[in-house]
């Protein structure tokens, strides 16, 4: 096999479909269901195509039930997919053969591996031997890790009596510890504040440019979105609608525009009541108000607000590009 291939993932005509129970509903239903179940396929994921090379970071964009975790568990090798082609750095994933999993790591928001009743330092030793790292690598690859995420000083702390945001970089040191090639993240953040947030955000980038692993990051929180992955894939009904560049999609896709006015100190015209025609009021903070308008409108829209009220300053932005995304998938239903 061509080495700068069994680098990468590669994925053709991926499907995977469930037999699940249809629920039929009242008594009737119910007994039915006691003598003569009735099964349905559902779709999981549709014949999706997708590369990865190393150094990528690939975020995983959809809604609750789209798809995203289940193509995670299939590159992962938990689940077999039901037909299609599926290499991870040469690898069939499903097989899960020891060299295939010395090389990958899965990163759970939502769920722990580590031993809760033992101290973090105690866990990152079993692991150790688990992943059978030499010596000098492990005390190497620990203390950077260690450093990196600020956690000396609780290192000897059991891992249940630690904050979320600690037993989150805990997590990720034993993810990283034998120093993964393929790296599933898989809501990394959910549940910490916004300092914990980018701490961890700061870390794996850090990471990626050191050591240019594969990642693939799935994330309900788009700022996650935004500051770790270039390349952006929306999941619909187990379909790819969008495979590409998260700035070209911004870009394409964008339909409006923000204005930002601040009115002036005299102002008296109460901006709920405005009629405004090429122009819509979204959010009002005192002074400060925050119009959506479209993004071929700014023009008429910024001589309208000028006409109707006394502004001491404005700003235009750009849509949010979790609202282009939003919007993107409604348009693909």
């Amino acid at each position: 096999m061509h080495s700068s291939f069994a680098k990468m993932i590669k994925v053709s005509q991926l499907t995977k479909t469930y037999r699940v129970y249809k629920k039929n509903p009242g008594l009737k239903g119910t007994l039915q269901a006691l003598f003569k179940r009735e099964w349905i396929d559902k779709v999981a994921l549709d014949h999706v195509n997708l590369q990865i090379e190393p150094g990528e970071i690939v975020g995983l964009v959809g809604a609750n039930g789209a798809g995203k975790t289940t193509l995670v568990k299939i590159l992962s090798g938990i689940i077999h997919p039901t037909s299609g082609d599926v290499k991870v750095m040469g690898y069939t994933p499903f097989e899960r053969k020891y060299a295939f999993r010395k090389q990958i790591s899965l990163i759970m928001g939502q769920k722990a591996q580590l031993w809760w009743d033992l101290p973090a330092e105690d866990c990152f030793m079993l692991l150790k031997e688990i992943y059978e790292i030499p010596e000098d690598v492990y005390k190497k690859n620990l203390a950077h890790l260690v450093d990196a995420l600020d956690v000396s000083r609780v290192m000897n702390i059991q891992i249940r009596r630690l904050s979320l945001g600690e037993r989150m970089k805990m997590e990720l040191i034993a993810a990283l510890l034998h120093q993964p090639k393929v790296v599933f993240l898989d809501e990394p953040t959910i549940g910490l504040d916004m300092t914990a947030q980018k701490a961890v955000r700061d870390f794996i980038l850090d990471y990626r440019e050191k050591h240019k692993p594969i990642m693939i990051l799935t994330s309900h929180y788009m700022e996650d979105i935004k500051q770790l992955a270039k390349r952006l894939v929306i999941i619909k009904d187990g379909k790819f609608v969008y495979d590409g560049d998260l700035d070209t999609i911004a870009k394409k896709h964008h339909t409006h525009k923000l204005i930002n006015v601040t009115l002036g100190m005299n102002a008296e015209i109460d901006p709920n009541k405005l009629l405004l025609k090429h122009s819509e009021i979204i959010q009002r903070d005192g002074d400060l108000l925050k119009f959506k308008v479209d993004a071929n409108e700014v023009t008429a829209a910024l001589n309208e607000i000028f006409k109707t009220l006394e502004v001491s300053d404005v700003k235009v932005e750009e849509e949010d590009i979790a609202d282009v995304i939003e919007n993107l998938m409604k348009r693909n239903r």
